[in-house]
């Protein structure tokens, strides 16, 4: 059994900041936890204005726990809106914008996990190892 406070992790490597300045990923659970999965704890700023990204290496279920955002998928044109109690799941690897319009607060599992210290590349995907 693990038990993991996150309110320890920001000032570890677990804690990545978005090189724009537009997020902040705290990594709870990684690849290294041997679960098959990893979690992240995601605040997204509603300063950066809307986020253009295509997890093609990826499968993502975030979970809102705090804020207001709209998301569409760039695809189909859709929008939703996002709030506490909305989870959202990007299960055929979906380009997607994501708009905060306060700061959010995403729960996000990630499969195949992360690693840990994965940032978003040219295409707005994270590699995958």
């Amino acid at each position: 059994m693990k038990v993991i406070d996150v309110n320890n992790l920001e000032a570890t490597s677990r804690c990545v900041i978005c090189p724009g300045g537009g997020f902040k990923s705290i990594r709870p659970v990684l690849k290294s936890d041997g679960m098959g999965y990893s979690v992240t704890v995601t605040t997204i700023y509603p300063m950066a204005g809307p986020q253009v990204w295509h997890y093609k290496n990826h499968l993502e279920s975030c979970y809102c726990i705090e804020g207001k955002a709209k998301i569409k998928n760039l695809d189909t044109g859709e929008m939703h809106s996002i709030y506490p109690g909305v989870i959202y799941v990007l299960d055929k690897h979906d380009k997607h914008e994501f708009t905060a319009i306060t700061e959010v607060k995403l729960i996000c599992v990630f499969n195949p996990p992360l690693n840990g210290t994965e940032v978003h590349n040219k295409e707005r995907s994270y590699e995958r190892e």
